[in-house]
């Protein structure tokens, strides 16, 4: 059994370097073509002068607000009424459309992505077969599998694997443990934080899941602690890192030292809010470039901040090493594997006028998180409150407390969101 998916893992850096931005001017070309939104973010370049990362500079970064903002504005009728209905769905950035794309999943905002018909299209089968995987496993997989693509992500690359599958999704844990303890996976896909509590519900029914050994994690932070917790009870655990926009970004290897960067992508940390690369070893915003022919985003910034490792992986692989996951270079943050953004409390707040001003605050640690919503009222409302709660949970899909404070009380410092968890 071979240590690495593909063989090219261990390539020296500066090979693959000269392999990417040698496929870059074509691959800027057919994105161009095919993809309207890119030929807007390429009308002043020559695909043909990108030879080196820097000349990456010259594209401006398009970041996840603005294409959310593209689709909205296409999907109104503000822009692009001549383009195929399929066009004002991604706002011009897909290659492919109805047909092409086997499935199409939104996430929160909504932003439409597509998956298209080639294998491992999200690109986690390498990340699957670093953390253990290997053909004819049973992979019990608990990510979901309606609106947004996680479940299809992690499905996808145990298929292009050589794996079985077993649909588990999300909630249900009773009805979990008992699949668990009948089919006896060997692994498991989906959030730490899920994992933990099917296991925590076994023990309290007093039924035992030996079979799983190894777990990718994805969708919220894997700290050492929730590694330690895993490993006692015999469970090799990695994370992997990546987006409804992009697949899988980078992915945890044996060495656990950072995240190793996917193949046949470019990246890049950013000064968040600008073009400008940062000196490697500068925590900055994610921005990355794939060569994915379907969905060809380049220079897309993710809003994640992390930083760039030295040297290559003591596991062997050559490719770039992040940190891993940071923060968010703007407001919007994680819960539960949700995205929350500042818009959607901005949209609680035009439901209830009575609230002068509002901060979520989230708090806890990993696999525990707590979200209060604090509004400054003048006199408090049972009624008002029970309504707000429900319109937070209708928005973020996730739970909030409502917490009553004085009027003039919170912050003048701008946020709106406010993640105090800690990562320990």
């Amino acid at each position: 059994m071979t240590t690495y998916f593909e063989e090219r893992e261990r390539i020296s850096m500066s090979e693959r370097e000269q392999a990417l931005l040698s496929r870059l001017p074509a691959a800027l070309k057919s994105a161009r073509e095919r993809a309207p939104a890119i030929a807007q973010q390429l009308q002043d370049v020559d695909p043909d002068g990108i030879c080196q990362r820097s000349d990456l500079e010259h594209i401006p970064v398009v970041r996840k607000s603005e294409l959310l903002q593209a689709q909205l504005d296409m999907r109104q009728g503000l822009a692009g009424q001549q383009l195929p209905a399929v066009s004002r769905i991604f706002g011009g950035f897909s290659a492919i459309g109805w047909g092409e794309a086997a499935r199409v999943f939104a996430s929160p905002g909504p932003i439409y992505e597509p998956e298209s018909k080639r294998p491992d299209y999200w690109g986690f089968a390498r990340a699957l077969y670093a953390a253990g995987f290997r053909p004819g496993d049973l992979v019990y997989n608990c990510f979901s599998y309606h609106f947004t693509p996680a479940g299809s992500m992690m499905e996808t690359a145990a298929h292009a694997l050589g794996c079985t599958v077993f649909p588990g999704g999300v909630g249900q844990t009773e009805q979990q443990v008992q699949a668990i303890a009948d089919l006896a996976p060997v692994g498991y896909t989906g959030t730490p934080s899920f994992l933990k509590i099917i296991l925590e519900k076994a023990d309290g029914m007093g039924v035992a899941l030996p079979s799983v050994k190894r777990a990718l994690f994805s969708g919220e932070a894997f700290p050492p602690s929730l590694c330690k917790w895993f490993a006692q009870r015999g469970i090799d655990g990695y994370q992997a890192y990546g987006s409804a926009d992009l697949g899988m970004i980078a992915y945890e290897t044996s060495a656990r030292e950072g995240l190793v960067l996917n193949e046949d992508m470019i990246l890049e940390i950013v000064r968040p809010g600008t073009n400008q690369p940062v000196p490697n070893g500068e925590v900055g915003e994610v921005v990355v470039t794939t060569l994915n022919p379907d969905y060809p985003l380049l220079r897309f910034g993710t809003g994640d901040l992390s930083a760039v490792l030295p040297g290559a992986s003591p596991c062997g692989r050559t490719n770039v090493r992040i940190k891993g996951w940071m923060g968010r270079a703007d407001q919007t943050t994680k819960v539960r594997g949700m995205f929350v953004h500042p818009g959607q409390i901005a949209q609680v707040m035009k439901r209830h006028l009575q609230v002068h001003k509002a901060r979520l605050v989230i708090s806890g640690k990993v696999g525990n998180d707590i979200m209060v919503l604090k509004v400054e009222l003048a006199e408090p409302d049972p009624d008002l409150l029970l309504a707000m709660a429900a319109s937070v949970r209708e928005l973020t899909k996730l739970r909030a407390d409502i917490e009553v404070v004085e009027p003039g009380s919170l912050p003048n410092d701008g946020k709106v969101i406010d993640d105090i968890r800690s990562y320990e």
